[in-house]
Protein backbone atom coordinates (compact mmCIF):
# COMPACT_ATOMS: atom_id res chain seq x y z
CA UNK A 1 0.00 0.00 0.00
CA UNK A 2 0.88 3.62 -1.00
CA UNK A 3 1.53 5.24 3.11
CA UNK A 4 1.85 8.77 4.08
CA UNK A 5 2.60 9.17 7.30
CA UNK A 6 2.39 13.08 9.11
CA UNK A 7 3.80 14.48 11.80
CA UNK A 8 3.92 18.09 13.40
CA UNK A 9 6.51 20.46 12.80
CA UNK A 10 8.52 21.20 16.21
CA UNK A 11 11.06 23.33 17.21
CA UNK A 12 13.72 22.85 19.94
CA UNK A 13 11.82 23.61 23.53
CA UNK A 14 15.19 25.51 24.71
CA UNK A 15 15.62 27.39 21.71
CA UNK A 16 11.72 27.95 20.91
CA UNK A 17 12.44 31.70 19.84
CA UNK A 18 15.05 30.75 17.51
CA UNK A 19 12.90 28.54 15.28
CA UNK A 20 15.54 25.90 15.94
CA UNK A 21 14.36 22.53 14.94
CA UNK A 22 13.54 20.02 17.47
CA UNK A 23 15.10 15.89 16.88
CA UNK A 24 13.69 14.18 14.10
CA UNK A 25 9.93 12.26 14.18
CA UNK A 26 10.95 9.02 15.71
CA UNK A 27 7.37 7.59 16.56
CA UNK A 28 7.04 8.29 12.42
CA UNK A 29 10.27 7.07 11.70
CA UNK A 30 10.10 3.48 13.07
CA UNK A 31 6.46 3.08 11.80
CA UNK A 32 7.67 4.02 8.24
CA UNK A 33 11.07 1.52 8.83
CA UNK A 34 8.73 -1.47 9.84
CA UNK A 35 6.05 -0.53 7.04
CA UNK A 36 8.62 -0.47 4.38
CA UNK A 37 10.38 -3.79 5.34
CA UNK A 38 6.98 -5.44 4.81
CA UNK A 39 6.85 -3.92 1.53
CA UNK A 40 4.50 -0.73 1.57
CA UNK A 41 5.45 2.56 -0.09
CA UNK A 42 5.84 5.35 2.80
CA UNK A 43 6.06 9.06 2.92
CA UNK A 44 6.89 11.03 5.87
CA UNK A 45 5.36 14.45 5.16
CA UNK A 46 6.02 17.16 8.12
CA UNK A 47 2.84 19.65 8.92
CA UNK A 48 3.31 23.11 9.49
CA UNK A 49 0.75 25.28 11.37
CA UNK A 50 1.24 27.89 8.03
CA UNK A 51 0.44 25.20 5.51
CA UNK A 52 -2.36 22.60 6.67
CA UNK A 53 -4.30 22.06 2.98
CA UNK A 54 -1.95 19.31 2.30
CA UNK A 55 -2.85 16.99 -1.20
CA UNK A 56 -2.90 13.40 -0.17
CA UNK A 57 -4.43 11.97 -3.13
CA UNK A 58 -2.83 8.92 -4.22
CA UNK A 59 -2.04 7.35 -0.72
CA UNK A 60 -4.11 4.34 0.15
CA UNK A 61 -3.44 5.22 4.18
CA UNK A 62 -2.73 8.39 5.73
CA UNK A 63 -1.80 8.36 9.59
CA UNK A 64 -1.51 11.44 11.55
CA UNK A 65 1.12 11.14 14.27
CA UNK A 66 0.41 13.33 17.30
CA UNK A 67 3.83 13.73 19.36
CA UNK A 68 2.54 16.45 21.70
CA UNK A 69 -0.16 18.30 23.09
CA UNK A 70 0.40 21.67 21.63
CA UNK A 71 0.37 20.73 17.98
CA UNK A 72 -3.25 19.00 18.20
CA UNK A 73 -4.66 21.93 16.87
CA UNK A 74 -3.04 22.52 13.61
CA UNK A 75 -2.92 18.69 13.13
CA UNK A 76 -6.73 18.45 13.71
CA UNK A 77 -7.06 21.06 11.15
CA UNK A 78 -4.73 20.01 8.74
CA UNK A 79 -6.95 16.53 8.87
CA UNK A 80 -9.72 18.47 8.15
CA UNK A 81 -8.31 20.92 5.31
CA UNK A 82 -6.35 18.53 3.01
CA UNK A 83 -6.98 16.28 0.12
CA UNK A 84 -7.72 12.99 0.55
CA UNK A 85 -9.16 10.20 -1.03
CA UNK A 86 -12.48 9.16 0.21
CA UNK A 87 -11.63 5.16 0.40
CA UNK A 88 -8.35 5.95 2.35
CA UNK A 89 -7.76 4.68 5.49
CA UNK A 90 -7.10 7.16 7.87
CA UNK A 91 -5.00 6.24 11.25
CA UNK A 92 -4.32 8.32 13.84
CA UNK A 93 -1.50 7.18 17.06
CA UNK A 94 0.85 8.83 18.68
CA UNK A 95 1.19 10.47 22.79
CA UNK A 96 -1.87 12.55 22.47
CA UNK A 97 -3.71 9.85 21.16
CA UNK A 98 -2.19 7.39 23.72
CA UNK A 99 -3.75 9.51 26.47
CA UNK A 100 -7.55 10.84 24.54
CA UNK A 101 -7.68 8.24 22.02
CA UNK A 102 -11.72 8.86 21.43
CA UNK A 103 -11.50 12.20 20.86
CA UNK A 104 -8.51 11.69 18.59
CA UNK A 105 -10.62 8.91 16.81
CA UNK A 106 -13.69 11.78 16.82
CA UNK A 107 -11.40 14.74 15.72
CA UNK A 108 -10.00 13.43 13.08
CA UNK A 109 -12.39 11.32 11.64
CA UNK A 110 -10.50 8.47 11.76
CA UNK A 111 -11.19 4.57 10.69
CA UNK A 112 -9.06 3.21 13.60
CA UNK A 113 -6.71 4.98 16.54
CA UNK A 114 -3.79 2.95 17.28
CA UNK A 115 -3.10 3.02 20.93
CA UNK A 116 0.67 2.66 22.50
CA UNK A 117 3.22 1.11 20.57
CA UNK A 118 2.58 0.82 17.26
CA UNK A 119 5.02 -0.76 14.79
CA UNK A 120 2.98 -4.32 15.28
CA UNK A 121 -0.30 -2.80 15.40
CA UNK A 122 -0.14 -0.48 12.50
CA UNK A 123 1.36 -3.76 10.28
CA UNK A 124 -2.09 -5.85 11.38
CA UNK A 125 -4.05 -2.68 10.57
CA UNK A 126 -2.76 -2.21 7.09
CA UNK A 127 -2.32 -6.50 6.28
CA UNK A 128 -6.39 -6.16 6.93
CA UNK A 129 -6.72 -3.05 4.71
CA UNK A 130 -4.28 -4.95 2.08
CA UNK A 131 -6.72 -7.83 2.25
CA UNK A 132 -9.89 -5.66 1.99
CA UNK A 133 -11.18 -7.19 5.69
CA UNK A 134 -12.29 -4.46 8.21
CA UNK A 135 -9.61 -2.77 10.31
CA UNK A 136 -11.30 -3.86 13.44
CA UNK A 137 -10.81 -6.01 16.75
CA UNK A 138 -7.09 -5.51 16.12
CA UNK A 139 -5.21 -5.49 19.66
CA UNK A 140 -4.17 -2.06 20.58
CA UNK A 141 -6.71 0.18 18.76
CA UNK A 142 -9.65 1.94 18.94
CA UNK A 143 -12.98 2.03 16.09
CA UNK A 144 -15.96 3.29 15.62
CA UNK A 145 -18.97 0.72 15.01
CA UNK A 146 -22.64 1.81 15.14
CA UNK A 147 -22.27 4.94 16.88
CA UNK A 148 -20.21 3.09 19.31
CA UNK A 149 -16.44 3.50 19.66
CA UNK A 150 -15.41 -0.51 20.68
CA UNK A 151 -11.88 -1.30 21.74
CA UNK A 152 -9.09 -4.19 21.00
CA UNK A 153 -7.41 -6.37 23.54
CA UNK A 154 -4.36 -4.35 24.85
CA UNK A 155 -1.00 -4.22 22.57
CA UNK A 156 1.79 -6.13 24.65
CA UNK A 157 5.29 -3.87 24.55
CA UNK A 158 7.66 -5.69 22.07
CA UNK A 159 9.76 -7.77 24.08
CA UNK A 160 12.79 -7.43 22.19
CA UNK A 161 12.93 -3.30 20.40
CA UNK A 162 16.40 -4.68 18.90
CA UNK A 163 14.36 -6.47 16.60
CA UNK A 164 13.18 -3.38 14.82
CA UNK A 165 14.56 -1.26 11.70
CA UNK A 166 16.46 1.26 12.15
CA UNK A 167 14.09 4.57 11.87
CA UNK A 168 13.61 5.26 8.20
CA UNK A 169 15.67 8.59 7.93
CA UNK A 170 16.78 8.37 4.34
CA UNK A 171 12.78 10.00 4.54
CA UNK A 172 13.86 12.75 5.79
CA UNK A 173 16.17 15.36 4.47
CA UNK A 174 19.43 15.64 4.97
CA UNK A 175 18.64 19.04 7.61
CA UNK A 176 16.56 17.41 9.57
CA UNK A 177 18.76 14.64 10.61
CA UNK A 178 21.83 16.41 11.02
CA UNK A 179 22.49 19.25 12.69
CA UNK A 180 25.66 20.98 14.32
CA UNK A 181 25.84 23.72 17.77
CA UNK A 182 23.47 20.65 18.94
CA UNK A 183 25.63 18.69 21.18
CA UNK A 184 26.46 20.43 24.73
CA UNK A 185 26.91 23.68 22.67
CA UNK A 186 29.83 22.11 20.89
CA UNK A 187 29.82 22.98 17.14
CA UNK A 188 29.54 19.12 16.36
CA UNK A 189 27.99 17.69 13.49
CA UNK A 190 25.79 14.99 15.15
CA UNK A 191 22.48 12.74 15.24
CA UNK A 192 19.64 12.27 17.97
CA UNK A 193 19.00 8.44 18.47
CA UNK A 194 16.82 6.49 21.19
CA UNK A 195 18.23 3.79 22.81
CA UNK A 196 15.64 3.32 25.29
CA UNK A 197 11.83 3.42 25.70
CA UNK A 198 9.68 4.33 28.66
CA UNK A 199 10.27 6.20 31.59
CA UNK A 200 9.38 3.86 35.49
CA UNK A 201 9.13 7.42 37.34
CA UNK A 202 5.89 8.83 38.62
CA UNK A 203 6.43 12.49 37.84
CA UNK A 204 3.11 14.23 38.42
CA UNK A 205 3.99 16.72 35.61
CA UNK A 206 5.46 14.68 32.75
CA UNK A 207 3.66 12.93 30.33
CA UNK A 208 5.12 10.17 29.89
CA UNK A 209 2.84 7.19 28.13
CA UNK A 210 5.02 4.24 29.24
CA UNK A 211 6.18 3.22 32.67
CA UNK A 212 8.05 0.35 31.31
CA UNK A 213 11.56 0.59 29.89
CA UNK A 214 12.67 -1.23 27.07
CA UNK A 215 16.85 -0.93 26.20
CA UNK A 216 18.16 -1.83 23.04
CA UNK A 217 21.41 -3.87 23.09
CA UNK A 218 24.57 -2.21 23.09
CA UNK A 219 25.40 -4.34 19.79
CA UNK A 220 22.20 -2.52 18.41
CA UNK A 221 23.50 0.96 19.34
CA UNK A 222 26.56 0.48 17.51
CA UNK A 223 24.75 -0.83 14.69
CA UNK A 224 22.74 2.51 14.38
CA UNK A 225 25.53 4.74 15.37
CA UNK A 226 28.57 3.10 12.68
CA UNK A 227 25.17 3.46 10.35
CA UNK A 228 25.39 7.24 11.05
CA UNK A 229 28.77 7.48 10.75
CA UNK A 230 29.11 5.89 7.44
CA UNK A 231 26.11 7.61 6.04
CA UNK A 232 26.08 11.48 7.55
CA UNK A 233 29.65 11.78 9.21
CA UNK A 234 28.72 12.79 12.54
CA UNK A 235 30.97 13.31 14.92
CA UNK A 236 28.51 12.97 17.76
CA UNK A 237 25.16 12.40 18.93
CA UNK A 238 22.35 12.65 21.66
CA UNK A 239 20.24 10.33 23.31
CA UNK A 240 17.08 11.62 23.79
CA UNK A 241 14.92 9.08 25.55
CA UNK A 242 12.48 10.20 28.32
CA UNK A 243 15.45 8.64 30.75
CA UNK A 244 18.46 7.08 29.64
CA UNK A 245 20.34 5.89 32.88
CA UNK A 246 17.73 3.70 34.73
CA UNK A 247 19.03 0.11 34.34
CA UNK A 248 22.91 0.66 35.09
CA UNK A 249 23.82 -2.77 33.41
CA UNK A 250 22.12 -1.63 30.43
CA UNK A 251 24.06 1.69 29.92
CA UNK A 252 26.99 0.44 30.93
CA UNK A 253 26.70 -2.25 27.88
CA UNK A 254 25.52 0.42 25.10
CA UNK A 255 28.91 2.33 26.76
CA UNK A 256 31.17 0.05 26.36
CA UNK A 257 29.91 -1.02 22.72
CA UNK A 258 30.30 2.36 21.12
CA UNK A 259 33.37 3.63 22.57
CA UNK A 260 35.49 2.28 19.53
CA UNK A 261 33.70 4.52 17.62
CA UNK A 262 34.87 7.76 19.19
CA UNK A 263 32.06 10.00 19.45
CA UNK A 264 30.98 12.55 21.77
CA UNK A 265 27.87 12.31 23.42
CA UNK A 266 24.99 13.63 25.65
CA UNK A 267 22.31 11.94 27.39
CA UNK A 268 18.99 12.72 30.30
CA UNK A 269 18.75 10.73 33.34
CA UNK A 270 17.67 11.67 36.77
CA UNK A 271 20.33 12.38 39.55
CA UNK A 272 19.17 9.52 41.67
CA UNK A 273 19.87 6.96 39.13
CA UNK A 274 23.73 7.69 38.45
CA UNK A 275 27.24 6.33 40.72
CA UNK A 276 30.47 7.37 40.39
CA UNK A 277 31.02 4.10 38.69
CA UNK A 278 29.35 4.44 35.32
CA UNK A 279 29.36 7.92 35.24
CA UNK A 280 33.41 7.01 34.55
CA UNK A 281 32.29 3.91 32.19
CA UNK A 282 30.13 7.17 30.30
CA UNK A 283 32.99 9.25 30.49
CA UNK A 284 35.48 6.87 29.05
CA UNK A 285 32.95 6.02 26.03
CA UNK A 286 32.76 9.79 24.88
CA UNK A 287 29.34 11.38 27.06
CA UNK A 288 30.51 14.81 27.38
CA UNK A 289 27.12 16.19 29.15
CA UNK A 290 24.45 14.82 31.13
CA UNK A 291 20.77 16.83 31.40
CA UNK A 292 19.32 16.11 34.14
CA UNK A 293 15.80 16.92 35.35
CA UNK A 294 16.59 18.92 38.77
CA UNK A 295 13.16 21.05 38.49
CA UNK A 296 13.78 22.92 42.24
CA UNK A 297 15.62 23.45 44.72
CA UNK A 298 12.86 23.04 47.42
CA UNK A 299 12.46 19.39 48.51
CA UNK A 300 8.55 20.18 49.29
CA UNK A 301 8.21 21.00 46.00
CA UNK A 302 9.51 18.25 44.64
CA UNK A 303 7.47 15.83 46.92
CA UNK A 304 4.25 17.64 45.35
CA UNK A 305 5.98 16.86 41.83
CA UNK A 306 6.50 13.26 43.02
CA UNK A 307 9.99 13.73 41.52
CA UNK A 308 11.04 12.80 45.22
CA UNK A 309 14.46 13.60 45.35
CA UNK A 310 16.75 15.39 47.57
CA UNK A 311 19.21 18.44 47.56
CA UNK A 312 22.04 16.65 48.87
CA UNK A 313 20.76 14.01 45.98
CA UNK A 314 21.47 16.22 43.35
CA UNK A 315 24.34 17.50 45.02
CA UNK A 316 26.39 14.39 44.86
CA UNK A 317 25.41 13.30 41.55
CA UNK A 318 26.41 16.98 40.30
CA UNK A 319 29.85 16.78 42.13
CA UNK A 320 30.23 12.94 41.11
CA UNK A 321 29.46 14.04 37.02
CA UNK A 322 32.19 16.93 36.96
CA UNK A 323 34.81 14.75 39.23
CA UNK A 324 33.81 11.93 36.05
CA UNK A 325 34.84 14.96 33.78
CA UNK A 326 31.39 15.50 32.26
CA UNK A 327 29.47 18.28 31.69
CA UNK A 328 25.81 18.47 33.62
CA UNK A 329 23.40 21.05 32.86
CA UNK A 330 20.26 21.04 34.93
CA UNK A 331 16.19 21.33 33.36
CA UNK A 332 14.27 23.62 36.02
CA UNK A 333 10.74 23.71 36.14
CA UNK A 334 9.09 27.38 37.97
CA UNK A 335 5.68 27.74 39.09
CA UNK A 336 4.06 23.96 39.43
CA UNK A 337 1.81 24.75 41.86
CA UNK A 338 2.53 25.68 45.52
CA UNK A 339 6.11 27.63 44.11
CA UNK A 340 6.27 31.15 45.84
CA UNK A 341 8.44 33.25 47.07
CA UNK A 342 10.62 30.80 49.41
CA UNK A 343 10.69 27.86 46.78
CA UNK A 344 12.04 30.24 44.26
CA UNK A 345 14.89 31.19 46.94
CA UNK A 346 15.48 27.72 47.25
CA UNK A 347 15.95 26.78 44.02
CA UNK A 348 18.45 29.58 43.33
CA UNK A 349 20.35 28.91 46.76
CA UNK A 350 20.83 25.25 45.28
CA UNK A 351 21.92 26.61 41.74
CA UNK A 352 24.42 28.76 44.33
CA UNK A 353 25.86 26.18 45.79
CA UNK A 354 26.10 23.57 42.31
CA UNK A 355 28.72 25.98 41.61
CA UNK A 356 31.35 25.03 39.05
CA UNK A 357 29.70 21.80 38.49
CA UNK A 358 26.77 23.09 36.72
CA UNK A 359 27.90 23.86 33.39
CA UNK A 360 24.11 25.05 31.87
CA UNK A 361 20.94 25.50 32.36
CA UNK A 362 17.31 25.78 30.47
CA UNK A 363 14.80 27.11 33.00
CA UNK A 364 11.37 26.57 32.10
CA UNK A 365 7.68 27.68 33.02
CA UNK A 366 5.49 24.93 34.56
CA UNK A 367 2.46 23.93 32.18
CA UNK A 368 -0.41 21.24 33.22
CA UNK A 369 0.62 18.84 30.14
CA UNK A 370 -2.61 17.11 28.78
CA UNK A 371 -2.01 13.23 29.71
CA UNK A 372 -0.03 14.51 33.27
CA UNK A 373 -1.36 13.60 36.75
CA UNK A 374 -1.72 17.50 37.33
CA UNK A 375 -4.03 17.49 34.60
CA UNK A 376 -6.09 14.68 35.93
CA UNK A 377 -6.82 16.34 39.11
CA UNK A 378 -7.13 19.41 38.46
CA UNK A 379 -9.31 20.51 41.18
CA UNK A 380 -6.76 19.29 43.43
CA UNK A 381 -4.29 21.69 42.04
CA UNK A 382 -6.90 24.74 40.90
CA UNK A 383 -6.12 24.35 37.39
CA UNK A 384 -7.64 26.55 35.06
CA UNK A 385 -7.52 26.37 30.87
CA UNK A 386 -7.73 22.23 30.27
CA UNK A 387 -9.73 20.97 27.60
CA UNK A 388 -11.42 18.87 30.27
CA UNK A 389 -13.21 22.15 31.54
CA UNK A 390 -16.43 23.76 30.25
CA UNK A 391 -14.66 26.64 29.47
CA UNK A 392 -12.35 25.17 27.09
CA UNK A 393 -11.14 27.99 24.58
CA UNK A 394 -10.11 25.65 22.28
CA UNK A 395 -6.61 26.53 22.02
CA UNK A 396 -4.15 23.66 21.62
CA UNK A 397 -1.20 25.56 21.25
CA UNK A 398 -0.80 27.00 24.62
CA UNK A 399 0.43 23.76 26.09
CA UNK A 400 4.36 24.73 24.90
CA UNK A 401 6.56 24.73 27.74
CA UNK A 402 8.70 27.56 26.58
CA UNK A 403 8.09 31.08 27.63
CA UNK A 404 4.84 30.07 28.41
CA UNK A 405 3.21 32.72 31.13
CA UNK A 406 -0.04 31.98 31.04
CA UNK A 407 -2.14 32.26 34.42
CA UNK A 408 -2.89 28.39 35.15
CA UNK A 409 -3.64 28.53 38.92
CA UNK A 410 -3.87 30.37 42.30
CA UNK A 411 -5.07 33.42 42.99
CA UNK A 412 -4.06 36.94 41.54
CA UNK A 413 -1.93 37.70 44.34
CA UNK A 414 -0.12 34.19 44.38
CA UNK A 415 0.57 35.18 40.70
CA UNK A 416 1.94 38.25 40.83
CA UNK A 417 4.12 36.60 43.51
CA UNK A 418 4.82 33.91 40.68
CA UNK A 419 5.81 36.83 38.20
CA UNK A 420 8.17 38.73 40.60
CA UNK A 421 9.83 35.20 41.51
CA UNK A 422 9.84 33.65 38.01
CA UNK A 423 11.33 36.95 36.80
CA UNK A 424 13.91 36.93 40.22
CA UNK A 425 15.16 33.08 39.15
CA UNK A 426 15.76 33.75 35.95
CA UNK A 427 17.22 37.17 35.91
CA UNK A 428 19.95 34.96 38.41
CA UNK A 429 20.33 31.83 35.87
CA UNK A 430 20.78 34.80 33.12
CA UNK A 431 23.37 36.40 35.41
CA UNK A 432 25.43 32.90 35.70
CA UNK A 433 24.68 30.58 32.88
CA UNK A 434 23.04 32.79 29.68
CA UNK A 435 20.41 34.16 27.87
CA UNK A 436 17.52 31.67 28.33
CA UNK A 437 16.49 31.54 24.93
Amino acid sequence: MRVSLLYPEVYDMARFRERRREFPPFGALYLAAVLEDAGHEVAVVQVRPDDLALDLTGFEAVGFSLASSATYGFMAAARAHSRIDPEALVMVGGVHANFYPDDALRDFAADIVCVGESEETILDVLARASAGLPVTGIAGTRWAEDGQIQSGLPRLLIRDIDRLPLPARHLLPVEDVVMTDRLAGHDVRMAHVMFSRGCPFPCSFCAAGQTRIQYRSGASAYTELAHLVDRYHIGGFAIVDDNFVVNKRKVADICDAVTDLDLSWSALSRVDTVNAALLKTMAASGCIEIKYGVESGSEPLLRAMRKNTTRAEIKAAFAATADAGIGAKAFIIHGFPGENRQTTDETISLLGELGSSLTRVSLFRFVPLPGTQVYADPDRHAMRGLHTQPDWDGDWSKFHIHHNDRHWWGSPDQWAELEDSYRRLRGFVEDHWGAQG
